[in-house]
């Protein structure tokens, strides 16, 4: 079995399927789908989505960093009140993001410092969205550390030295997606170092679909071939995968 620890399956791409994607995931035996939150307009999609399957899907609450801007005061009260009604198993996605914008850099490491305090505070991992930005993120990570602090760096693609820096800190773990399918991506030889005990799969659906999916609408479904990718980077069987990550997701989000 497998769990997708982050796909956004709210996304109006999936309006006209939603159902029978669900459906998809549950025969590829995905038996748990993740939802991180982006902002205040994503949040009615994604209650509606786990009203409608509330065996399978489980969501997250945070205030992701494409987000962030010169006034996001009334967004993170949004986000503190609703992580105050015990209906999430994670603060998600936050981080930092430089590859689109830097120019509310300070705004965004004061709203996820913030928001890691909050997951300490309520006993809560984190969902770390990274992107051009590893060195202001794990700076803050390593400073707020302590052990009420957990969490998965969501979409790593990292090297070697970056993957090591994550696992050294203990109850955190890296997301893995459809990127490590990329023949040139060279993520397969990081995780060949690195080896997959702290690991755990992603989708980031509808983005980022693997090989033989690449270009096209990414679901849950498709979870299996990341779980190969990685078993054939780390010399592992499927199975041992499945064990693993499906392991570590339970661990980390309390399923």
């Amino acid at each position: 079995m497998y769990v997708d620890t982050h796909a956004h399956l709210y996304h109006k791409q999936f309006d006209g399927d939603r159902p029978e994607m669900v459906q998809r995931a549950l025969d590829a035996r995905v038996t748990h789908l993740l939802l991180p939150n982006i902002d205040g307009e994503s949040i009615r999609a994604m209650h509606a989505l786990v009203d409608a399957f509330p065996d399978v899907c489980r969501m997250m609450m945070g205030l992701h960093p494409c987000s962030v801007g010169q006034d996001s005061i009334a967004s993170l009260d949004q986000v503190e009140q609703l992580l105050g009604t015990g209906q999430y198993c994670a603060v998600g996605e936050i981080g930092i993001d430089l590859y689109w914008d830097k120019t509310w850099i300070e705004e965004q490491r004061e709203a996820f410092r913030t928001q890691v305090r909050w997951a300490k505070e309520l006993g809560l991992p984190i969902v770390i969205h990274c992107r051009n930005s590893f060195q202001e993120v794990i700076t803050i990570v390593e400073d707020e550390k302590d052990e009420r602090l957990r969490g998965v760096f969501h979409c790593f693609t990292g090297s070697v030295e970056e993957g090591k820096r994550v696992l050294a800190m203990d109850g955190f773990y890296l997301g893995i997606g459809g990127v490590l399918t990329f023949p040139k991506s060279g993520l397969a030889a990081t995780l060949a170092e690195l080896g997959p005990d702290r690991c755990m799969l992603e989708t980031d659906a509808p983005y980022l679909a693997p090989v033989p999916f690449r270009g096209k609408r990414n679901e849950s479904s498709y979870i299996p071939h990341v779980a190969e990718g990685l078993a054939k980077a780390t010399r592992r069987s499927v199975a041992d995968i499945a064990a693993i990550t499906t392991t570590n997701a339970r661990d980390l989000f309390k399923l």
